[in-house]
């Protein structure tokens, strides 16, 4: 296989062919927007441009469905139940609940508080809130930085998903052995065209989907994929369990084992709860305004901390049942399960060969993660297109275009990375350019900007916890307690900033 594929997959598109079908979309998508327009106030550092009305979500569900896409991601499949597993099962489970409704919950709802009190994506919302006289804002710019940042490495491995969904439907992967799955993928890796070509699809269709409406493309779209993915989960993870064997696997993952946390002794305890600490905070995606975004997108009608809680469970949910899939799956066929890539392009690929129908559940499995990818995808896409239609007035059709633009050539050099420029390491022996982009975001995006969120909406030299309990509490459904503000403002800082320093010099050790 190291020659390359045999066949190339159909959904390849060249990239005249993909730049004439954008410029029909953008045409289109400028008739419309030119009809719903209207001038609103402007903010500070804005000039004179006209903004236009903002578009709002059609439905609470499309607003939890594309909150929860943009949450969900392949490292609910590849990380989440390998730890869930290594760090004692149903005991580790608890702890990364309690850390959840302890610190994922709060930053979500602060995110969404930002977007719906301002209207606005991150960069503005903070100008149109902050005190007069500070610079909140100035965060603004590294989370736009690190929303298109993100996009160039998840691009890429998003368009990995897809191309191994075509080579399971082809049938590539029947009766394959261990060493012809390797082949295969490392016959990807190698390969540039299948890599840039896989990202330059994905970006297609994402980009495509942005251009439209916020209602009638990206929300539909986002809510189908979304509805389709927790089907095919609930599918397979029942195939998985009533496989012969599979309940050593369910077994290995989920039942309470505190002596695979305790036999290390203190560094055992601390490392069980740092996992599930980290864990609970990563898998939201918080602090580069992902959130804040759909926020924005929503009316007064319900509070917040009740949404906040719909998605988190629904992150968890699809987390918990991938390995209900993975673990039951590899122990029925006795195979090693394994966390990361190796898991999804080495080890499953070897059980659904040797697995009866082993086509159709692996067809249906990277169905399913790439859904889980493309959600993503979308949901932090729309962000880049909304900070181009808050900040330059842009219609959507063109914010879209050139963002998609952007993030594709940008892309190139991490598909690179893997090949023709794999040589290169930025951040020492073993780190190839993906890794300086997820350190980026990772190891620093995400938590420094969770940290502002907390200090803007609990300290009274931000925006303030008044203001944040007004708006998070505005609407029917659950509240958050105004007793808990000592917690806001003093223990909820401290957990993200440890969490932040921690990160960053553990990193390099």
């Amino acid at each position: 296989m190291k020659g390359g594929l045999r066949r190339r997959p159909s959904l390849y598109l060249t990239v005249v062919d993909a730049c004439a079908i954008m410029m029909q979309y953008v045409g289109s998508v400028k008739t419309r927007s030119a009809a719903m327009s209207s001038q609103m106030q402007r903010l500070p550092g804005e000039g004179k441009r006209k903004m236009k009305e903002r578009e709002s979500l059609g439905s609470r569900l499309g607003f939890i469905l594309l909150s929860a896409g943009c949450a969900i991601g392949i490292g609910n499949v590849w990380r989440f139940p390998y730890i869930t597993g290594q760090y004692g099962g149903g005991f580790f489970v608890l702890i990364y609940i309690l850390f959840l409704l302890i610190m994922g919950i709060p930053i979500i709802t602060m995110e969404y508080s930002v977007g719906r009190a301002s209207r606005k994506s991150i960069l503005p919302a903070f100008r149109k809130l902050e005190p007069k006289g500070s610079h909140w804002h100035l965060w603004g710019y590294v989370a736009m930085a690190g929303n298109y940042v993100i996009l160039m490495f998840y691009s890429v491995i998003s368009g990995w998903l897809l191309y191994y969904f075509i080579c399971m439907v082809r049938g590539d992967f029947d009766g394959g052995d261990t060493a012809a799955i390797e082949a295969k993928f490392q016959a990807m890796m190698a390969n540039p065209k299948i890599l840039i070509g896989s990202m330059l699809a994905v970006m297609i269709i994402t980009t495509l989907v942005c251009a439209f409406s916020l209602q009638g493309s990206v929300e539909k779209i986002s809510k189908f994929m979304m509805i389709a993915l927790l089907v095919i989960m609930v599918i397979l993870g029942i195939r998985a369990v009533t496989l012969p064997g599979a309940s050593k696997g369910i077994s290995f993952y989920l039942k309470p084992d505190i002596s695979k946390v305790t036999k290390h002794g203190a560094r055992g305890i601390w490392d069980t709860v740092y996992a599930a600490l980290n864990q609970s905070f990563f898998t939201l995606s918080i602090g580069m305004g992902g959130m804040e975004i759909y926020g924005s997108y929503i009316g007064k009608e319900r509070s917040l901390t009740g949404e906040a809680v719909i998605v988190a469970a629904l992150d968890t949910f699809v987390a918990l049942v991938a390995g209900l899939i993975v673990f039951p799956a590899c122990f029925a066929y006795g195979i090693s399960p394994d966390s990361g890539p190796s898991l999804i392009f080495l080890t499953l690929p070897r059980v659904f060969s040797t697995m009866p129908n082993g086509r159709l559940w692996g067809s249906l499995f990277f169905l399913f993660l790439f859904f889980a990818a493309e959600s993503t995808m979308i949901g932090v896409f729309e962000n880049d297109v909304s900070f181009s239609i808050d900040l330059k007035g842009m219609t959507r059709g063109k914010a879209a275009l050139i963002s998609g633009i952007v993030i594709t050539v940008c892309s190139i050099p991490c598909a690179l990375g893997f090949n023709v420029w794999s040589g290169v390491h930025l951040l020492g022996a073993g780190k190839n350019i993906m890794d300086v982009e997820d350190f980026f975001v990772s190891t620093i995006c995400l938590p420094v900007g969770s940290l502002i969120f907390t200090l803007f909406c609990a300290q009274k030299y931000g925006w303030g916890f008044d203001n944040y309990l007004k708006e998070v509490n505005t609407g029917d459904g659950l509240k958050m307690p105004r007793r808990l503000s000592w917690y806001f403002r003093y223990v909820l800082p401290a957990l993200v900033g440890f969490l932040a320093v921690y990160g960053i010099v553990t990193y390099f050790m």
